[in-house]
C-alpha cells in the first residue's frame, strides 16, 4: 500500500539537483565529470536558471529543496542573483561547492547574508587519502578549515563521503573526525563505476552489507546517516531494527576501529528511511537543462528548455515505473522493492537497463549477477 509520502513523491520531488556549471577547479579521481576551468557554452543562462527556479516553485508548497551543485557552484558568476530569485519564490536552496580558494571567509559571509543555511562539502578520507582522491596536496587541511569556517558562520554543514576500495578503511577515522568537528549529517555515496570512476573498484555485495551495518552503528555517535546509490541501507536498517544482521570481516574491522577511536555509542540510532531513489523524490537537471533521474543515471527524460520540469517529473513513463517499483530480476521480486528499490544508476551502468537489479546488493540472485552486458 502506497504511503502518503510515496503518493507525494509521485507529484513532487523532495530534492532537485541542479548542476549549475561544469566548471570546477578540482579533478577528483571518482567524479562522473571532467573538471574544466569555465562553464560550457550551452549551460543555462541566468534567465534560463530563473525560469528553472520558477518551474521548481510551480510544484507547489512546500517546494522541493534546490541543491545547487556543479562542477563548483561558486564558479557561477550569477550565483547571488539565482539565490535571491529562489528565495523570493519560496524555493529553499542548499549549496554543494568544491573546497577551493573560492570558499573564502568573505564568500561564506556573503552566502549567509543571502539566506543560505545549508552547505555540503566532500571528505573522502583523513589526511593523505583525501588529498590523493581530490588530486590536491593539502586539500584535507583546506577541507577542515572550510568546515570550521562554515560552522562559524552558522551553516548547517553536511559532509559527503564516497565509499570505494581506496577509502573504505578510512571510514572509522572519518567518523571520529566528524564527531570532533560537531558535524551532525553524514551522507555516504557508494561509487558507481562510470566516467572517470571506472578506474576505481567497487566493493563486493558482502562488503557493501558490512559497510551498511557499520553506518547504522555510526548513527549512534550523534550522526544522521544518509546514503546515496545504496538504498539497500534502508533494508539493512529495517533488519537491524528487527534484530537481524548479516556481517563479515570488513564490518568487524571497521566497528573495532571505531570503538577504539570513539568508545561505545551514546546516542540512539538515527537514520533517514524515506524510500527515495533515482527518479522517486529525486530529480537531476544538468548544466544544459537536460533532465535525468539522477546525476549518475544517463537516461535523458527531456529538457527544461523545452518542457516543464513538473510535467517531466510527473508524466515520464520511466519515472512511473521507478516510483511503482516495477523492476526486473531480483529487485522486482524482493520484499524490500519499495523501501529499497536498488540503485537504478548502478543497474543501468551494469546491465544497460535502469529497471534491472542492483548488483551491489547481497540479496541479488547470482543469475542477475552474471547477466552483465
Amino acid at each position: 500500500m502506497k504511503t502518503a509520502r510515496d503518493a507525494r513523491y509521485d507529484q513532487t520531488p523532495q530534492l532537485v539537483f541542479w548542476e549549475t556549471t561544469k566548471a570546477c577547479p578540482l579533478a577528483c579521481r571518482h567524479c562522473r565529470a571532467d573538471a574544466i576551468s569555465c562553464g560550457l557554452p550551452d549551460q543555462l543562462t541566468t534567465e534560463e536558471g530563473i525560469d528553472l527556479i520558477d518551474q521548481i516553485a510551480s510544484f507547489g508548497q512546500p517546494s522541493p529543496i534546490l541543491i545547487m551543485t556543479g562542477g563548483d557552484v561558486l564558479m557561477r558568476t550569477d550565483l547571488d542573483e539565482l539565490i535571491v530569485a529562489a528565495k523570493t519564490r519560496g524555493v529553499r536552496v542548499a549549496l554543494a561547492p568544491a573546497v577551493s580558494h573560492l570558499l573564502s571567509e568573505e564568500r561564506a559571509e556573503e552566502l549567509r547574508g543571502l539566506g543560505v543555511r545549508s552547505v555540503s562539502i566532500s571528505l573522502d578520507g583523513v589526511g593523505a587519502v583525501h588529498d590523493s582522491i581530490r588530486g590536491v596536496d593539502g586539500h584535507f587541511a583546506q577541507t577542515a578549515e572550510a568546515i570550521d569556517r562554515l560552522t562559524r558562520w552558522g551553516f548547517t554543514v553536511q559532509i559527503n563521503s564516497t565509499v570505494m576500495v581506496d577509502t573504505v578503511h578510512e571510514l572509522p577515522q572519518i567518523v571520529a573526525f566528524l564527531v570532533s568537528k560537531g558535524i551532525k549529517i553524514w551522507e555516504v555515496f557508494f561509487v558507481i563505476e562510470v566516467g572517470r570512476g571506472v578506474s576505481m573498484l567497487s566493493l563486493s555485495p558482502q562488503e557493501n552489507e558490512d559497510v551498511a551495518n557499520f553506518l547504522y552503528d555510526m548513527s549512534g555517535y550523534g550522526l544522521v546517516v544518509r546514503t546515496v546509490e545504496a538504498p539497500f541501507f534502508r533494508r539493512v536498517v529495517r533488519e537491524r531494527q528487527e534484530g537481524n544482521a548479516t556481517t563479515g570481516p570488513l564490518y568487524r574491522e571497521l566497528i573495532t576501529e571505531a570503538r577504539r577511536l570513539l568508545g561505545a555509542p551514546v546516542h540512539a540510532n538515527r537514520v533517514a528511511l524515506a524510500s527515495t531513489r533515482d527518479g522517486k523524490g529525486i530529480i537531476f537537471v544538468a548544466h544544459n537543462g537536460d533532465v535525468y533521474p539522477s546525476g549518475f543515471l544517463p537516461v535523458t527524460l527531456g529538457s527544461v528548455r523545452e518542457q516543464s520540469l513538473v510535467s517531466i517529473y510527473r508524466d515520464n513513463p520511466l519515472l512511473g515505473d521507478i516510483r511503482g517499483a516495477r523492476f526486473h530480476g531480483s529487485c522486482g521480486s524482493c520484499d524490500y522493492r519499495d523501501l529499497c528499490g536498488g540503485s537504478r544508476s548502478r543497474a543501468f551502468a551494469t546491465f544497460g537497463d535502469p529497471l534491472s537489479s542492483d548488483p551491489a546488493c547481497l540479496m541479488v540472485d547470482e543469475n542477475d549477477q552474471r547477466a552483465v552486458v
